[in-house]
């Protein structure tokens, strides 16, 4: 056991398999370990290189092995995959896991502590709501068509159903049917409440937080998109320039280049969804806003908007607030506009 310098660890929810190997990669063991046994069998190995998938758990196992004097790095599931051997079971899938934390070339996943975790759960929650209101939403407009009743698009104009349902539109819609409406209004109507007082909670911790400030001096960046690049995103020093960080976000193109000649396709969406997301938005308000009022003369966005589509501009601005964002990470400094270009 002296001679275990690498563990790469399959882990599950209550079986994991751990592979042990050497300096130069022999294998040492592979084993098979319950999830009682897991901290007690970790506790009687020498400090040594713990890799593991940066998949669900892995942080707070990550935090387990630290705190026992290991060295752990999480290694992004795809990266791992190239290196399993044709049969897919947990010990090929930990010996994998131990070769590839061994290329010079690896990348790794930031172990997030429980407050960073914490920080992040109120987006996830916000999420989740958000999208079961749409859900509801879609729900109400397509039950009431069956009856002939065409409802506006939007939960704002949900609240006004349940009006309308006591009125005219009762007549036409069986009352087992009006019953099953107003549930699904009532909860329209709660979900509500609750984003809108997760949003209040993200207004606050963006105004007590130093970072979130100035990152909301980028135009398209409000309380929510600067919390959760504080609270999602990994330290700015983990990328060389702002390039990388785009690309991390998954806003660059997707490459398929071959014999020297380069071929651009979509957009590869990689990497984390939600800042992602959060910034198309962001950045379509600030195109929708200079397409309608204008842009300086002479600036990037008034030569984008003269020559190509709306959609691919408000990407490519997107990914423009990224590089800003590691700018402003990393220098510590608030935005400053550009000078436009004039004649």
């Amino acid at each position: 056991m002296s001679d275990v310098k690498i563990i790469g660890l399959d882990i599950a929810k209550n079986v994991f398999h751990a592979h042990g190997a050497d300096s130069a990669g022999n294998q040492i063991y592979s084993r098979r370990i319950s999830r009682g046994a897991l901290l007690k069998f970790m506790k009687s190995q020498p400090k040594c290189l713990i890799a593991m998938e940066a998949c669900g758990g892995a942080h707070h196992w990550a935090r387990e092995f630290m705190g026992l004097g290991h060295e752990v790095r999480l290694i992004p599931p795809a990266y791992v995959k190239p290196f399993v051997k044709r049969q897919k079971n947990d010990a090929t899938d930990a010996e994998a896991i131990c070769e590839a934390v061994q290329r010079p070339n690896m990348r790794f996943v930031s172990v997030k502590s429980e407050n960073q975790q914490a920080a992040a759960l109120i987006f996830r929650t916000r999420d989740i709501f958000v999208r079961q209101r749409t859900q509801m939403t879609n729900a109400v407009r397509g039950h009431l068509a069956e009856y002939g009743w065409v409802a506006p698009k939007g939960p704002s104009h949900m609240a006004q159903l349940s009006n309308v349902l006591d009125g005219d539109m009762g007549t036409s819609v069986p009352p087992d049917a009006q019953a099953m409406l107003k549930v699904m209004l009532d909860t329209i109507e709660h979900l509500g409440h609750k984003i809108a007082e997760l949003d209040k909670e993200i207004g606050i911790r963006a105004r007590e937080d130093e970072v979130c400030r100035r990152l909301m001096t980028i135009p398209g960046i409000g309380p929510i998109a600067a919390t959760a690049i504080a609270a999602l995103a990994p330290p700015a020093e983990t990328f060389r320039r702002g390039r990388d960080f785009a690309a991390w976000l998954g806003l660059t193109p997707l490459q398929k280049s071959t014999g020297g000649k380069t071929r651009l396709g979509r957009t590869s969406k990689m990497g984390e969804r939600t800042l992602r997301r959060l910034l198309v938005i962001g950045s379509s308000s600030v195109v929708m806003h200079t397409s309608r009022r204008g842009a300086p003369a002479g600036s990037w966005l008034e030569r984008m908007l003269a020559c190509k589509p709306r959609m691919l501009v408000t990407v490519a601005h997107a990914n423009k607030m990224a590089r800003t964002v590691w700018a402003l990470l990393t220098s510590g400094q608030d935005y400053r506009a550009p000078v436009s270009i004039t004649a």
